[in-house]
């Protein structure tokens, strides 16, 4: 009998095991640029810790830029930073529309770090109808489906494409998942910036 096939298992298995290392965790970082040296960003986080981020080399930039509720229709692909209410439904504390080259991105229902106890869901929304305490949507993912409602005060954000120039001391941002190298230092290929002063809302 030959033993290709189990050589062929183990190296298939190695190969997922160096994958695995490979994948360096992840850190969400909330706060403000402090400053700006080449592609290393000094920030002041929201928990008031200072950290040091690295962007690489071709960092992806996105402006986060206050929209309006309208702007949400049937098929759009949103983010929903919700609380649970005891009826089941989630209430919006913030809501941010994809970009449709975006369309899927972290797709599905997870805890939050906004507060305490909160969520978030990326989805299509399949249904808005006007509530008594705000707009009514039904958001459909791969695994299920939730009701939304979202007050009319709630923030309703977008996010649009740019470029280094958003980056400046002073800025709000948000960095969904800055790369933890073994030396402990991290590592960012994308940054979004609120733009006009705004703090990104999730």
């Amino acid at each position: 009998m030959s033993k290709s096939p189990l050589l062929a298992a183990l190296f298939a298995v190695a190969l997922a095991s160096i994958a695995s290392a490979q994948q360096a965790p992840t850190v969400r970082i909330r706060g403000t640029i402090e400053s700006v040296d080449g592609n290393t960003l000094a920030i002041k986080t929201r928990e008031g810790t200072d950290v040091k981020v690295n962007m690489t080399d071709n960092v992806a930039v996105f402006a986060v830029v206050k929209t309006s509720l309208s702007e949400i229709k049937d098929g759009s692909y949103i983010g929903v930073t919700g609380m649970p209410e005891p009826d089941g439904t989630q209430k919006a504390i913030a809501v941010h529309i994809f970009p449709e080259n975006q369309r899927g991105a972290a797709e599905g229902f997870r805890p939050w770090d906004a507060r305490a106890n909160s969520t978030m869901t990326n989805a299509t929304v399949a249904q808005t109808v006007k509530g008594t305490d705000g707009q009514n949507i039904t958001v459909k993912y791969k695994d299920g489906e939730k009701k939304v409602v979202v007050p009319p005060d709630t923030p309703i954000v977008t996010f649009i494409a740019s470029d280094k120039s958003e980056i400046k001391p002073g800025a709000k941002l948000i960095i969904f998942g800055a790369a933890k190298k073994e030396d402990g230092s991290l590592e960012a290929n994308r940054v979004n910036v609120g733009r006009d002063g705004i703090t990104p809302p999730m």
